[in-house]
């Protein structure tokens, strides 16, 4: 039986334990944090998403406590009026074959956790981070921060953007700084005015700021997140900001986004950051996935997904494998899905920029052309996103369960 050691056990490690120990491998799991635990607020989840999640077995368990979301609305943030709408119903659901869904980050981890922790064959050991490793024709050594060393058939790097694995595999440097700064809030949906109480994830577009809200947790939370082109070059994860700098932070957005904006308390900021998409993600047993491959922003609302996927691809090449073609099939990884997600990375880094910041005529051009566009344009516009059943050749074969 192969043995697989993943430095990280957020969401994109935890679903790669899970695909290994389903395909016969043992895995240890990694975590530099003293408890295995996710942080942040809302996230979106689209078909393909769940596609992956069925196959390894926890899709139902994650739409237990998933919001599913009637439409996709983009709003000009600063005349209030609905530019377009994407609806995400029957027609949707039954062209990409699941739904589209909004959930709490912990409501998306704590499934995958409890199925780790259920599976004899995964290993999780917090307080345990990656520091370096080292390899020969036998095997990889992982060496932690703390002096421990493990032994295994292969590494698999999952330990975000800011990866060591990473580090040591491609050194190339600190991610790249957007000059985007995110404001985030989650607050009780008895704080907000039955009348606002959407089931939709909206964006108000202004000129260099955005604006999205979509309820979470079973519906009992609403999700804030406010985007400010600011230029910010300094990366900033978490830190609070007051309430008066954020509300500050957007002028000219409308009178019914105003008043969800106010709404907001405990505001906490990010600035964005992201890496250019690379072609080469493997070092003989050592690959890297997610965030440490393919780091993306937010705009296409795909980051979870396309480590979902790669977590199943990768479970699936590995199925049987012994230590003499893990290195092939950890290249044969890598070449099936760099493409993919590559695209993803520039796509959400174009919408940042082409799509939701535009000022003045730039503005009213870009309102003008999405509201030419047909329900089937815009499925087919996202189908190679939200459609992909095939991302994997075990993709064909997912059990199916019950759609809400």
């Amino acid at each position: 039986m192969a043995q697989t050691v993943i430095a990280g056990g957020g969401i994109g490690g935890l679903a790669t334990a899970l695909s290994l120990a389903r395909r016969g491998h043992r895995v240890t799991v990694l975590e530099r944090s003293d408890v295995f635990a996710e942080i942040g607020a809302g996230i979106q989840l689209g078909p393909n998403a769940f596609h992956a999640l069925d196959l390894l077995g926890a899709g139902q368990a994650v739409r237990d406590r998933a919001v599913f979301i009637d439409e996709l609305r983009f709003m000009d943030g600063t005349t209030s009026q609905k530019v377009v709408s994407m609806p995400l119903t029957d027609d949707y659901r039954r062209r990409f074959g699941n739904p589209y869904a909004v959930v709490h980050r912990g409501d998306l981890f704590q499934p995958l956790l409890t199925a780790c922790q259920a599976s004899e064959a995964i290993e999780l050991v917090p307080g345990a981070a990656v520091e370096r490793y080292e390899q020969n024709a036998g095997g990889v050594t992982v060496h932690t921060a703390d002096g421990r060393t493990l032994t295994a058939d292969a590494l698999v790097g999952a330990d975000g953007i800011r990866s060591a694995v990473r580090g040591q595999l491609l050194g190339d440097g600190d991610p790249r700084v957007s000059g985007h700064t995110i404001y985030r809030s989650v607050i009780p949906i008895e704080k907000v005015p039955e009348e606002l109480r959407w089931n939709a994830v909206t964006l108000w577009a202004g000129p260099k700021w955005h604006f999205v809200h979509y309820m979470i947790g079973g519906g009992e939370y609403l999700n804030l997140a406010a985007t400010r082109d600011d230029g910010a070059r300094e990366a900033v994860a978490g830190r609070p900001a007051e309430r008066d700098h954020v509300l500050g932070r957007f002028p000219g957005l409308g009178e019914t986004a105003r008043r969800l904006l106010e709404l907001g308390e405990g505001w906490r900021e990010w600035v964005l950051c992201d890496r250019d998409p690379v072609d080469n993600w493997t070092d003989g047993r050592v690959v890297l996935m997610g965030d440490a491959a393919h780091p993306m922003l937010q705009y296409a609302a795909q980051g979870a997904c396309q480590a979902l996927e790669d977590a199943v691809v990768l479970g699936d090449l590995l199925e049987d494998s012994t230590g003499d073609d893990i290195v092939q099939r950890l290249e044969k990884f890598n070449a099936e899905r760099r493409e993919r997600t590559g695209r993803a990375q520039l796509v959400a880094r174009e919408m940042g920029t082409q799509l939701y910041h535009r000022a003045g005529e730039a503005a009213k051009e870009r309102n003008e052309m999405l509201r030419s566009l047909t329900v089937d344009d815009l499925y087919a516009k996202v189908a190679w996103l939200h459609g992909a059943r095939d991302f994997t050749r075990s993709g064909l074969d997912a059990p199916k369960e019950e759609h809400r």
